[in-house]
């Protein structure tokens, strides 16, 4: 799979026909990397794309066409950029990418790798997802906090876009929605909004972090918060006390499953502040969805679902029991409150639309967890 009149020098031009190019051959990811050539991913295999290998020169003007002029010196400096691109197509089609670009090892001296992700333009319908009935009504929370947690690319964003284009959609939620993404993945431009307005603000472009994110949003009477990712201290303390003083705060964490993700979030503090963070999170958690993506038998991929529902008797039964007992209880209380991931892998075993080999992995993962 190459790239048909491949240029001697790639310039930004070149990058958007080439992105055409991977999208229209079914890539999800693209790689381009100093001293290497481009590489893009289709249903899990990496594909070279180019014959010649991009110099250091290239990969710096296409991160700096991507990002902005200073990008280069950014990475070079220390930190890597997460953003998101746009191809236009056509005045009715475009293509949407998001986008992180790291300094590697090349040729003795520093290089660059953009990782371009393909993401569609508007949210997929909840509808779709094939959400179990009782999640998908404990999904409009008044206030609290709703976690989605998952590894890397288990559509944690997908869905969290989805339910967010889902409640601004409805006739009468009259919401004021702010999200703070790293970077702005999906828009809701074409999303039937009759009385609801959604304000989407890229970190670190607009604001530092995503803590600076909720303390902008309490300043600007939000209808529901959206933080792009808890993973740090001063962003879940921000999430808690929004959620504490009566907001409704959707987030995603990085994690091994419903019982983990409470574990993630309060042992980013000091040990002396764990159990009152826990209680914290226990008062102010109604929902914790845990996602993962697996192939299915016709080669494609489908979400499995873990999820608990936080009400009043899981808080309870959970208030009662020891900080080290928290993850034994929470299991416990997965198949009466929500679904534990193996019954959830079952089903769609049962349904015919994972193999026994993908089955069994859920088997293991909860006998080892």
């Amino acid at each position: 799979m190459l790239f048909p009149n491949e240029p001697t020098y790639f310039t930004p031009d070149y990058l958007d026909k080439l992105l055409v190019f991977c999208h229209q051959n079914g890539a999800s990811d693209i790689s381009i990397q100093s001293g290497e050539e481009v590489f893009c991913e289709v249903e899990g295999r990496q594909l070279r794309v180019t014959r010649r290998k991009l110099t250091l020169q290239e990969t710096s003007d296409l991160s700096n066409h991507v990002y902005g002029p200073n990008a280069t010196a950014m990475i070079f400096g220390g930190h890597d950029i997460d953003t998101n691109y746009r191809v236009k197509v056509s005045e009715d089609e475009h293509y949407r990418y998001r986008v992180n670009i790291t300094a590697c090892y090349f040729d003795g001296y520093q290089g660059l790798q953009l990782t371009m992700r393909t993401i569609s333009s508007e949210p997929p319908l909840l509808a779709n997802l094939q959400l179990e009935q009782n999640l998908l009504e404990n999904l409009n929370i008044p206030q609290g906090i709703l976690v989605v947690s998952g590894a890397t690319g288990s559509g944690k964003s997908t869905l969290l876009a989805s339910i967010v284009a889902d409640l601004a959609s409805q006739p009468d939620s009259h919401l004021k929605i702010l999200t703070y993404e790293s970077p702005i993945e999906y828009v809701y431009d074409q999303v039937s909004k009759p009385s609801a307005i959604i304000s989407q603000t890229e970190i670190p472009r607009y604001l530092p972090t995503f803590a600076a994110g909720v303390r902008n949003a309490l300043r600007r009477k939000p209808g529901l918060i959206l933080v792009g990712e808890a993973r740090d201290r001063e962003t879940i303390e921000a999430v808690i006390d929004a959620a504490l003083t009566g907001h409704p705060v959707y987030t995603t964490v990085h994690s091994n499953g419903v019982a983990d993700t409470l574990r993630r979030m309060v042992t980013i503090f000091p040990q002396v502040e764990r159990d009152m963070r826990m209680y914290d999170l226990l008062e102010s958690v109604r929902v914790i969805i845990w996602q993962a993506l697996v192939p299915t038998v016709t080669g494609k991929r489908t979400a499995i679902r873990e999820y608990l529902v936080m009400n009043a008797t899981v808080r309870d039964a959970l208030e009662a029991t020891p900080t080290e007992q928290m993850i034994a209880k929470i299991r416990e209380l997965l198949p009466e409150h929500g679904q534990p991931i193996y019954r959830a892998a079952l089903q769609k075993f049962e349904a015919g639309i994972i193999s026994q080999a993908v089955l069994d992995r859920f088997k293991k993962m909860e006998q080892i967890t």
